[in-house]
């Protein structure tokens, strides 16, 4: 035991209920934390003896308003790692779980220091006897809450303020992005400073990226099954703390300076027009079901923090498949999330979040309500309401699939996109018709809500499953370095491995791969919609099949910048520098279909979209529904732009023809006639093209389309 009593005594006055966790002022700090559970409520504060053990001072907290417990504490200033421990009833049966012996995290605390070290302190029961109470003091196995320097020089910093439609979304995790990077200096790798590192934000502004979506940086907690594998839980969806950094990610070994390091990141990114949008995960907590550690909110005050089942409030419910849920019907649970979005927007200037099984979230009782109290609180906050809001819309509970079903202010992951358009290009049968939907902004899922094409936030690739590159190499995952015999993971990837699984040394196999690598990148970057690339696609990275890396903290999971596809880079730096260039790739609003302009050659009018069979005729609802049909094309009409711009001007743009071809055989697509452009000049062909050879193709002339290929064609006037 470390010694109760140290030989500095603290001045305690009452202090304040709000703001809750720990608020320094210059002159002290306030301490306030909510548990309606307590009887009485501990302050634990730590500092080193000279042998270098920790000492802990236990100060009862002085008073309590609407059963928060606060003091303010003169003199305590940042840097200062602190705990609480709760008395009152431990009475799991009940939903109770308060136990003094437990040092507790601050759910506010703005900072963590330390591990976790696995071992029966840890837990509020005796290992083979979860009806036991256990009362080792966990305080020299656990983490400690530290207070930190509110205080930062943000210069000029301002958001960047992308409107969706120019925003390219770029998702990456802190480690795997930098951990190998030659340009990024071996102490910067891996870290919040190398992600600010110029070689990075240039590497990501060269491919079009102005908003980096960072995995979680909450601070989360590895695994205790995972380290006795030797693995560790590497994505980060396992939080314990919804406003600190996690610390793994800083440079510095002082408490609390990962706040500063991190603020340091996003001043760079915003100086480079990078936003910075957060995964949040606020449906669970690293406590886990009732055989869970004792950490934070399961020992102030569990059944306020979390879904209880109804008739046995010793169990959670789980509509995460990690073994809790939070109790997003409890007032002060909606008032931790929402306090804690607004912290990362106001004090760590964040441009935005994308929220983890967002369904979770909208359950109020059993099913998912998108009227619930929690989107009704984003609608009116002035700060939260105002920043990008992307759910994953999706959790393992009934009813959870909610594709297109979110609030009109929100955006969303839509899967369908993923899975119509690897389907497509696989060469399923009956895909045209629906990859038509997505490749125009998914109107079917989200007009009938009164949003508009940016509210589909397009994706092939994510972190979970296969790399873009995996996408096209493996038929089935290879997850045996998890430890869980290859049964973990997604099996149905809607992949296609090209002819043989894994790597190959056939030259017709690779070349195929390449291309199909490109197929993906082109259709993502020139659907409407808002395009997101996973990190490393881009540079052809692999995870040579394994498609759930989320224990993987080495180079399985980390991109190899030695060895990357600096071709695939440079292809997706053209395609996204057409889309850059050109708003019909990137409109506001649905196509209607209707005409919007003289034709060239007389007074009627073109669409703004028409839809080309590759024999030149326009599309009927029997070539919709032929099964077979794995060739399109498609006329985007620059002059049937329905956007201003800043100055009330309307949008005008050159119109282009999108040959899509997921046929095993080359196809001859007949051009438009010349109503719809005098000549057409290639601009991209993911089959290759020599930018100095392409010639400008008359109207009504055929042009060959290579097996599995996309060609895009740019309108001269007549």
């Amino acid at each position: 035991m470390t010694p109760a009593s140290p030989p500095v005594r603290f001045e305690v006055w009452p202090g304040k209920a709000y703001p809750l966790g720990a608020t320094f002022d210059g002159y002290g700090t306030n301490f306030a934390v909510f548990s309606e559970a307590a009887d009485k409520v501990e302050l634990c504060l730590f500092d080193t003896d000279d042998s270098g053990r920790d000492r802990e001072t236990r100060i009862p907290l002085p008073d309590v308003d609407a059963f928060v417990w606060h003091g303010y504490l003169p003199g305590v200033e940042p840097g200062r790692r602190y705990g609480f421990r709760v008395h009152g009833p431990y009475d799991p049966a009940a939903g109770v779980r308060c136990n003094p012996n437990k040092l507790l995290l601050d759910p506010y605390a703005k900072a963590i220091d330390g591990t976790f070290d696995w071992n029966q302190s840890l837990f509020g029961y005796n290992f083979g006897d979860p009806d036991s109470r256990n009362d080792d003091d966990s305080a020299p196995s656990t983490a400690k809450s530290v207070v930190i320097n509110p205080y930062f020089d943000w210069g000029t910093d301002r958001p960047p303020g992308h409107e969706y439609a120019d925003t390219v979304v770029y998702e990456a995790h802190v480690k795997g992005l930098t951990r190998t990077h030659p340009g990024v200096p071996e102490q910067f790798r891996g870290t919040y400073a190398g992600i600010a590192h110029p070689v990075i934000i240039d590497h990501l502004t060269s491919i079009g990226v102005n908003a980096i979506e960072l995995m979680p940086v909450h601070h989360f907690v590895n695994d205790s099954t995972l380290i006795e594998k030797g693995l560790s839980n590497y994505w980060g969806y396992n939080t314990i703390g919804f406003f600190a950094p996690d610390s793994k990610y800083g440079v510095s070994a002082t408490p609390g300076a990962q706040v500063q390091e991190f603020k340091a990141m996003v001043r760079a990114l915003h100086e480079a027009g990078i936003e910075v949008i957060l995964d949040v995960v606020y449906n669970h907590t690293a406590e886990g079901n009732h055989l869970g550690p004792t950490l934070s909110f399961r020992g102030l005050d569990n059944g306020a923090y979390y879904r209880l089942v109804d008739d046995d409030k010793r169990y959670y419910m789980d509509y995460t498949g990690t073994g809790n849920s939070l109790n997003v019907g409890h007032p002060h649970t909606l008032q931790l999330i929402m306090d804690s979005l607004r912290y990362w927007v106001t004090e760590m200037h964040v441009d935005g979040f994308r929220f983890d099984l967002a369904s979770t979230l909208a359950r109020e009782f059993y099913d998912v309500d998108k009227l619930s109290t929690f989107f009704e609180l984003v609608q009116q906050d002035p700060v939260v309401s105002q920043v990008k809001l992307i759910a994953e819309p999706w959790d393992v509970g009934p009813g959870g699939y909610q594709v297109g079903n979110f609030p009109p202010q929100w955006t969303e992951w839509n899967g369908k996109y993923r899975d119509t358009v690897r389907d497509y290009w696989r060469g399923e049968p009956a895909t045209l018709d629906e990859f038509a939907y997505r490749l125009t902004g998914s109107a079917d899922l989200y007009e009938h809500t009164g949003r508009r094409p940016v509210a589909s936030i397009n994706f092939v690739v994510a972190h979970d499953g296969f790399t873009l590159r995996d996408l096209v190499s493996y038929n089935e995952k290879h997850n045996e370095a998890n430890g869980e015999d290859n049964n973990d993971g997604e099996s149905h990837n809607r992949s296609w491995n090209c002819g043989a699984e894994g790597p190959t040394d056939d030259p017709e196999i690779t070349a195929l791969r390449a291309r199909q690598q490109r197929n993906f990148l082109t259709t993502l970057l020139l659907s409407q919609g808002v395009p997101m690339i996973a990190h490393g696609d881009e540079l052809g990275r692999t995870q040579h099949g394994n498609n759930n890396v989320y224990c993987q903290d080495n180079e399985l999971s980390w991109i190899d910048w030695e060895n990357a596809d600096t071709k695939l880079m440079e292809f997706t730096r053209a395609a996204a520098a057409l889309r850059a260039a050109h708003p019909v790739f990137r409109r506001r609003r649905f196509f209607s279909g209707r005409p919007v302009r003289p034709r060239a050659s007389g007074g009627n009018r073109l669409p703004d979209i028409e839809w080309f069979a590759p024999d030149g005729s326009e599309m009927t609802d029997e070539d919709w529904e032929t099964a077979y049909a794995k060739s399109i094309a498609v006329y985007l009409n620059g002059h049937g732009i329905p956007d201003l711009d800043a100055r009330g001007q309307r949008v005008v743009d050159d119109s282009f023809l999108l040959c899509f071809n997921a046929h095993h055989e080359t196809i001859e697509f007949s051009l438009p006639s010349r109503e719809f452009g005098a000549h057409w000049t290639p601009v991209l062909y993911t089959a290759g093209l020599d930018p100095n050879e392409a010639a400008p193709v008359p109207a009504a002339a055929t042009v060959k389309v290579d097996a599995r290929t996309v060609l895009v064609l740019q309108a001269a006037p007549d």
